[in-house]
């Protein structure tokens, strides 16, 4: 377990040093996914570039780089990502999971790559292309439910191998909380959901929790997802799993990607401040949603 603690303080490094996005055009950007709602909560689909202003800071930043969730971009490829609860407390669930998991993977035939996370007392990660879909769904049909639940390690794990990837990333994580084996704590992993540019979509499966599980095991869930722009959907029935993973695929559909060049130079590690806010008098009911700051870039001092 000595080893895994270590890994997870690399994870933490890793993401912190790569908090700007390089995309393919090799210039370093702060990218941020970002969704629209408008009074009703209906998804807002039809902005432009000129439709968005960025503060970090307080400070007015420029849109360098804007796309929408349905372009197909070669500069920011689309990087998926699940983490796969297979914990002995998942047994009643699994098959709604796999069910979901599948579906959504299918529907999201454009992804550059898909990565999977397979996570009880262990963690098991495997990225596929598209070419190796079959064998992608073979494993998660694969594996049966069992062991205790490393959920802080399994999102360590993921976040500092999407860290080494560019471009636009979406994880989905399918669980039903409560972290009984990881070495990461609660704080650890918060530090990283801030540090990462991953939007995170939860589905929960709390239906066989006791009350007070559901409560605290919710609001993990739910702070997982809200960190980094995404949401989290609590699913009950197999319609309920169709409804939430229909949602999630709504909202990857409409996400805006929105990239700026911060005008602050310093390497100092510091915690800045992201606000994005909509120009058009039309749109002040609006809301938006995504990660709401990065950590800057480290840089240790040259020794005199």
């Amino acid at each position: 377990m000595k080893a895994f603690a270590i890994l997870i303080l690399i994870a933490a490094l890793v993401i912190q040093l790569g908090a700007q996005t390089r995309f393919r055009g090799e210039i370093e950007l702060v990218g941020v996914g970002v969704t629209v709602v408008d009074r009703k909560g209906d998804l807002i689909t039809d902005l432009t570039k000129d439709d968005f202003d960025i503060y970090e800071d307080g400070r007015l930043q420029t849109v360098r780089y804007f796309a929408r969730g349905t372009d197909t971009d070669e500069d920011a490829p689309l990087h998926l990502g699940l983490l796969f609860d297979t914990s002995g407390s998942m047994e009643k669930d699994i098959n709604l999971s796999r069910t979901a998991a599948i579906k959504f993977l299918n529907a999201l035939p454009d992804a550059e790559d898909m990565t999977l996370v397979e996570f009880n007392t262990e963690v098991r990660l495997a990225r596929y292309s598209q070419d190796d879909f079959a064998r992608l769904v073979e494993r998660i049909r694969g594996r049966k439910p069992d062991g205790y639940t490393a959920l802080y390690d399994a999102l360590g794990v993921y976040l500092a191998n999407a860290a080494e990837v560019n471009g636009r990333k979406i994880l989905v994580l399918y669980s039903d909380g409560g972290d009984t084996r990881s070495s990461a704590s609660w704080s650890d992993t918060l530090d990283l959901l801030k540090a990462s540019d991953v939007t995170i979509y939860v589905v929960g499966f709390l239906q066989h929790q006791t009350q007070s599980s559901r409560t605290s095991q919710g609001y993990q869930l739910r702070e997982i997802a809200g960190l980094t722009g995404g949401q989290a959907f609590f699913p009950n029935t197999a319609k309920d799993v169709d409804a939430a993973y229909d949602k999630v695929l709504a909202e990857l559909r409409a996400q805006y990607t929105l990239g700026y060049v911060s005008t602050n130079a310093k390497t100092d590690g510091r915690w800045r401040k992201v606000e994005i806010r909509l120009k058009r008098p039309d749109l002040k009911n609006a809301k938006t949603r995504s990660r709401n700051g990065y950590y800057a870039p480290l840089r240790e001092a040259v020794a005199r």
